[in-house]
C-alpha cells in the first residue's frame, strides 16, 4: 500500500498489507484490553485524555507536517486541525465523567436507574479529509465510556494513522487501547462480521456507508454513518453583506473544499445576488494557491488527482447545461484553481451531487419560500447556513429543513459540546457532545423492586 505527495506526485511510503492471521491477533489484543480498560474508572480515562491533549499540541508541527505531505492540507489549517483534536480531548475529559454517571430515575419501584456501560471494541472505517480530527472525533469519547478502537484509514493517509497509533502510546495507553489496521477496503466486511467487533463507525461516501450498514446489519450490530453534505449557504436580502461573503469563503474553501460540511450551494436572494457576487469573487480571488507546505497557502492541491478529474467533469456537465462559468474552472494534475459557478439549477450535476473541491455553486432565488425548496432538494441533510438580520424569522425557520443542523449567520462546522450528524444520504447516529458520548454503550436499566 503506497501513499503519494499530492503536491509533487512523489512516493512518501509504502506499507505492508497485514495478513487474516496478523489481523485477528490484532483484533484478539483489543478484546484482551478491553477487558481491563472497562473496569477503569472515569477519572482515570479523562486523565488519560488530557494528557492525550497535551501530546496532540506538543507534536502539531509533526502532524501538520505530515497532513500537508500525504493529502495535500495546507499546514496552517492542519495545524489547526490539531488544535480541535486537542480541545476534544479537553472537552470529553472536563466532562465526560459527569454525563456518564448513573442516571436516577423515579418510577414506582424502590429504585430504578440507567449506567451507562462499554460494549467492547468498536471498528473506524475513517476518511483522508481531515485524517487526525476524524479518528480523535471517534477514538476519545470511545475511550472515555471504556470501549476501545481499531481503525481502518485511508489509504493515502497511513503515515497520520500510524501517528495516531503511536500518539496513544506516548500518552500512556496500551497498545490494545487503538490500533490501526494497514488493510483494503475490501477487508472490511469480515472484520465487522468477526464476533469481536461490537459496532463499527464510517465517515466516508455514501456507497462505502452502504456498504458498511449491510455488513453490520447482517450481524445485528449498531452502525453510526457521517456520509456526504451537499450543505446549502441562503443569504437572504437584509443580510450582512460584508460578513456573509467572508464566512460563505470559509465555508466553501477551507480545506481545499474538500469536507462534508463545506458549504457548496450559494443560495441568493436576486435583490442582493450582483452584489454579493462582486465582493464574493473578489475575496475568492484573493485565496492564495499552491504548496501546502508553505504558511501563507490558503488553497493547496485536492487529494488525489482523480478527485480533481470527477469535479471537473462534473463542473463541464453543469456548464454544458447552462451554467456560467464566472471564475476559475482549470485543473492542473491534482490542483482545481477556486471556482465559482453561477445560473446554477436544480437539474445541474453540481446542485444535485457532492462537489468534494473548491467549486461554489451559486443559484438565485425570489422568496423564502422558493429559498426552503431548493435546500431541501438535496438528497443530502447533513447541514444548512441562514444569513440574515432577523434572527427571530430565521430562527421560526428551523423546523422547516430537514438538515441535521441550522446555523444562523454561520457556517456549518462541529463542536465538542453540540451533536453532529446529517439525515437522508448523510447518514444517521450523532457524534460529539453527550449524545455522541453514548452512542456505543450498553445504555443498561437497573430495577430494585424492594
Amino acid at each position: 500500500m503506497n501513499t503519494h505527495n499530492p503536491y509533487t506526485g512523489e512516493l512518501l511510503a509504502s506499507y505492508v498489507v497485514l495478513t487474516e492471521a496478523q489481523i485477528q491477533q490484532k483484533l484478539e489484543l483489543a478484546q484482551k484490553t478491553h477487558a481491563v480498560w472497562k473496569d477503569t474508572t472515569t477519572a482515570d480515562r479523562a486523565a488519560k485524555l488530557k494528557t492525550v491533549a497535551t501530546v496532540l499540541l506538543k507534536n502539531k508541527d509533526k502532524y501538520a507536517h505530515q497532513m500537508a505531505l500525504e493529502m495535500g492540507k495546507p499546514i496552517r489549517q492542519g495545524r489547526g486541525e490539531i488544535e480541535k483534536c486537542a480541545w476534544l480531548c479537553e472537552h470529553i475529559a472536563d466532562s465526560g465523567p459527569e454525563q456518564l454517571r448513573p442516571e436516577l430515575i423515579v418510577t414506582d419501584y424502590a429504585q430504578s436507574y440507567v449506567v451507562f456501560e462499554s460494549i467492547g471494541t468498536v471498528l473506524a472505517v475513517m476518511p483522508w479529509n481531515y485524517p487526525f480530527w476524524q479518528v480523535i472525533r471517534f477514538i476519545a469519547p470511545a475511550l472515555m465510556v471504556g470501549n476501545v478502537g481499531v481503525l481502518k484509514h485511508a489509504s493515502n493517509v497511513m503515515g497520520c494513522a500510524q501517528m495516531l497509533e503511536e500518539l496513544f502510546i506516548e500518552a500512556g495507553y496500551e497498545k490494545g487501547c487503538f490500533q490501526s489496521l494497514v488493510i483494503a477496503s475490501d477487508a472490511v466486511e469480515a472484520i465487522i462480521k468477526n464476533p469481536i467487533i461490537k459496532a463499527v463507525t464510517l465517515t466516508g461516501s455514501t456507497a462505502a456507508g452502504s456498504a458498511v450498514a449491510s455488513a453490520a446489519a447482517s450481524e445485528i450490530k449498531k452502525s453510526v454513518l457521517e456520509l456526504g453534505g451537499s450543505n446549502a449557504l441562503v443569504v437572504l436580502k437584509d443580510a450582512n453583506i460584508e460578513q456573509t461573503v467572508a464566512t460563505c469563503v470559509a465555508a466553501r474553501f477551507q480545506n481545499t473544499g474538500q469536507s462534508c460540511i463545506a458549504g457548496k450551494r450559494l443560495l441568493l436572494h436576486k435583490d442582493i445576488a450582483v452584489l454579493f457576487m462582486e465582493r464574493f469573487k473578489k475575496a475568492v480571488l484573493a485565496l492564495e494557491s499552491g504548496n501546502p507546505l508553505q504558511e501563507h497557502i490558503y488553497i493547496g492541491v485536492m487529494a488525489r488527482e482523480e478527485l480533481a478529474v470527477e469535479l471537473e467533469e462534473l463542473m463541464n456537465e453543469s456548464i454544458a447545461m447552462g451554467a456560467t462559468l464566472v471564475l476559475g474552472g482549470q485543473r492542473d494534475k491534482a490542483y482545481f484553481e477556486p471556482t465559482i459557478l453561477t445560473n446554477v439549477t436544480a437539474a445541474m450535476p453540481v446542485f444535485k451531487k457532492e462537489t468534494f473541491g473548491p467549486l461554489m455553486a451559486v443559484t438565485t432565488f425570489e422568496t423564502t419560500a422558493e429559498a426552503i425548496d431548493l435546500v431541501n432538494a438535496s438528497v443530502f441533510g447533513l447541514g444548512v447556513s441562514l444569513f440574515t438580520e432577523n434572527i427571530a424569522a430565521a430562527t421560526a425557520l428551523v423546523s422547516q429543513f430537514k438538515d441535521g443542523a441550522v446555523f444562523i449567520n454561520e457556517k456549518v462546522s462541529s463542536h465538542p459540546a453540540l451533536p453532529f450528524g446529517g439525515t437522508g444520504t448523510s447518514g444517521y447516529g450523532r457524534e460529539l457532545s453527550h449524545y455522541g458520548l453514548k452512542e456505543f454503550c450498553n445504555i443498561k436499566t437497573v430495577v430494585v423492586a424492594s
